[in-house]
């Protein structure tokens, strides 16, 4: 679950719920969704939670992706640790497991007003044997490190049954007696520094610190890194922005476990720790071979773009779709003048749709595929094989043009030439957030009005691209024309396949235009991205105002029929409003 929609759809919801309901309500609906045939790589396409080989971590033998993890208070039951496992986290607390389920417990409450969660003490646990049924059903991909709590009897019979399910062990017992053995590696939560100077080294790997208060917290690491500088340090709780993190692992943490600042900043805070850290680390790469093949594919769809808005312009109808009809274009007019303007409305859609995916393509190839950017050469590939794959609808009418065969056969060297050669990209993107302010906080709801609009774009081409295989024609098209399509098949019977060829084309190009512009809204917004925000605005203004333009020049005025493209106008000026500080924001100011 994305900050956008957490923020600007969920949480609003939920948190008129008490948080246990609230808690178990989105753990159980994300489950669900982890647990469908392809619900990973809807939380993947969503979310985008892969992280830089630059963020590994190694603690004796246990490896981490990156430094950030999920503490055990966050998902007590593990209803929703089948979902989390995706999202992003170098590793998982599990726990804390007891022997015994305990016979009672109070349920976590939450403050809104002071962003804070009150845990139960003591906190909540399944026990021993519902903790190794479920972690049965769950295939993890990072470690799992799992916190008992118990005598040290207790600790050592869990360790045996739990051995084949840990990476490793967090013991809240003051001690370490001599009957807990492991080959796992064990951390001590909260001891003091008697404890630790009591302790022979060997026996642990570490300590957990356990603060609320990031202040008490970032003191406390000082405090043990001072005076046992080899100590490897786990922080779980007191981070609430990305700030935060960054200051605990330069005062010596190695890792750190997120609490109650994950529940009020949001799901996304994990990712946006990892990209703040990356951009600390200000890795520069060079350009990615392959990059102006995509740019030079973009280029081409520009200017083919631009003739088919030259050609609506003037002519509207091409030799070879005379040749088609049989019939000149003054014939079609001097049968009825609204067909031709039709058409012409139906191509210059097209064209301002081409011109904006061209723009769109072009920036990605630069901004993105050039600096090494998975996530913008996967944004080409999936909207460029939807627009390949778009020629096929061209046939459902039988009409089937030389021209956009020959533009096809142009445009796929240039693509598979770029395929080719940035097939091992691996960049992940980096961002200069580091605090909660409102100028993050709003750009989540225009990041959410983009996203909207993708779908929109998305679930209009395809509606576009079923009526231009099937019917053809919706009811104000007839409105306007003044005419069924039995007197147009009877005028020409080669008329409806060249305006049924027209539509399946805007459809498909809106199509692969929406998943442009959705993906480049779900995996481009990073603090100071301020080409996204250009590419945004300069990309949407072709298709919107090619699209009004025509409609009012022909007389197309049906509010019906451009109700779709108020609603997107509407959703493309909030997001560029909401989006604006932030995108264009390089260093963080504190508003807080």
């Amino acid at each position: 679950m994305p900050d956008w929609s957490y923020h600007g759809i969920f949480k609003p919801a939920l948190s008129k719920l008490p948080a246990y309901m609230s808690r178990e309500l989105i753990h159980r609906g994300m489950g669900t969704i982890a647990s469908l045939p392809l619900g990973p790589n809807i939380i993947h396409f969503l979310g985008r939670e892969e992280c830089s080989p630059l963020l590994y971590r190694q603690i004796k033998r246990m490896e981490f992706t990156n430094p950030v993890g999920l503490s055990g208070k966050i998902d007590p039951l593990l209803t929703g640790t089948s979902a989390f496992i995706h999202l992003g986290f170098g590793f998982i607390e599990i726990g804390p497991v007891t022997l015994q389920t305990p016979s009672e417990f109070a349920y976590p409450s939450a403050d809104h007003n002071e962003q804070r969660i009150q845990f139960s003490d003591p906190l909540e646990s399944i026990g021993l044997e519902r903790t190794l049924k479920k972690l049965k059903k769950i295939r993890k991909k990072q470690p799992f490190i799992i916190r008992l709590s118990g005598t040290p009897q207790e600790i050592s019979i869990m360790i045996e049954k739990l051995d084949g399910f840990s990476d490793g062990y967090i013991v809240e017992s003051e001690e370490i007696p001599a009957t807990i053995h492991s080959d796992k590696p064990i951390f001590i939560l909260n001891p003091t520094l008697e404890l630790l100077y009591e302790l022979n080294v060997e026996d642990i790997t570490g300590i957990v610190v356990e603060e609320d208060e990031f202040n008490d917290l970032l003191s406390t690491v000082r405090s043990y890194k001072k005076a046992i500088p080899a100590l490897s340090i786990i922080t779980s709780g007191g981070v609430r922005e990305p700030s935060q993190a960054l200051s605990l692992l330069s005062a010596g943490a190695d890792l750190l476990l997120l609490s109650d600042g994950y529940v009020f900043s949001g799901p996304g805070l994990t990712k946006r720790i990892n990209e703040a850290l990356l951009d600390d680390l200000n890795d520069q790469l060079p350009p990615q071979k392959g990059w102006k093949s995509y740019w030079y594919f973009g280029l081409f769809i520009f200017i083919g773009g631009l003739l088919a808005f030259l050609f609506s312009l003037t002519s509207v109808i091409l030799p070879y779709d005379e040749h088609y009809l049989g019939m000149k274009r003054e014939s079609i007019a001097g049968f009825n003048d609204r067909i031709v303007k039709f058409m012409a409305h139906d191509r210059m859609t097209l064209a301002g749709t081409m011109i904006s995916g061209g723009i769109v393509y072009m920036q990605l190839s630069f901004h993105g595929v050039r600096r090494g950017l998975l996530w913008a050469k996967q944004s080409i590939d999936i909207a460029a094989i939807t627009g390949f794959l778009g020629i096929f609808l061209f046939i459902g009418y039988g009409y089937f043009d030389w021209l956009h065969l020959l533009f096809w056969l142009i445009l796929l060297p240039f693509y598979v030439y770029g395929w080719i050669h940035t097939r091992g990209i691996k960049g992940t993107p980096s961002s200069r957030n580091r605090r909660n302010h409102n100028i993050w906080m709003q750009s989540l709801y225009g990041q959410l009005a983009f996203v909207v609009l993708g779908f929109s774009f998305v679930l209009g081409g395809l509606v576009i691209s079923y009526f231009g295989v099937t019917s053809v024609f919706v009811s104000t098209d007839l409105l306007y024309l003044c005419m069924p399509p039995e007197i147009l098949h009877e005028f020409n019977q080669n008329l409806i396949p060249v305006i049924a060829h027209d539509r399946a084309g805007f459809g498909s190009a809106l199509l692969s235009v929406g998943l442009l512009v959705l993906t480049l809204s779900l995996w481009g917004f990073q603090q100071g991205n301020k080409w996204v925000w250009r590419t945004l605005l300069i990309g949407g203004l072709p298709s919107f105002i090619s699209g009004i333009y025509i409609h009012f020049a022909i007389g197309y005025t049906s509010f019906i029929h451009l109700l779709p493209a108020y609603f997107a106008i509407g959703l493309f000026l909030i997001g560029l409003v909401k989006t604006y500080s932030f995108l264009y924001q390089d260093r963080d100011i504190d508003e807080r």
